[in-house]
């Protein structure tokens, strides 16, 4: 049976997003998956179990809180076309556009890389080949 499983998810950068992508479309009966970044929400629709894909969005290192789990909604019915009359094109005002800035990496995932890039080895001076 095709659902629809929604899912509140801290998504706070596009590798974080790319990361949540890539675990949950690997679940076998997925059909659809949407991430809303300025919402938070994780939408996957198919035939996939919603644990496993609450398992896999944690594995992912995010923590996973249900909205809803339910069938996905109707299609919209394809309204009649009214035939468009061409109006004449207005002059709009410059419109200023403010872009929302997302970082590359959220703090969370810096401190992961931070942790991950230090050398294990140890310098000792003492040793030297030659």
């Amino acid at each position: 049976m095709v659902q629809r499983t929604v899912l509140k998810v801290d998504i706070s950068c596009l590798k974080c997003k790319k990361k949540l992508l890539k675990a949950v479309s690997g679940l076998q009966g997925v059909d659809k998956v949407e991430v809303d970044a300025t919402k938070g929400t994780l939408t996957v629709t198919g035939n996939c179990d919603p644990y496993e894909i609450i398992v896999r969005t944690r594995k992912a290192g995010k923590f996973a809180e249900v909205v809803s789990i339910g069938p996905p909604p109707a299609p919209p019915k394809p309204a009649e076309k009214k035939p468009e009359v061409k109006k004449p094109e207005e002059k709009k005002p410059d419109q200023k556009v403010e872009h929302l800035h997302m970082p590359h990496n959220c703090e969370e995932c810096q401190r992961l890389a931070i942790v991950r890039l230090e050398p294990s080895y140890d310098h000792n001076p003492s040793c030297s080949i030659m």
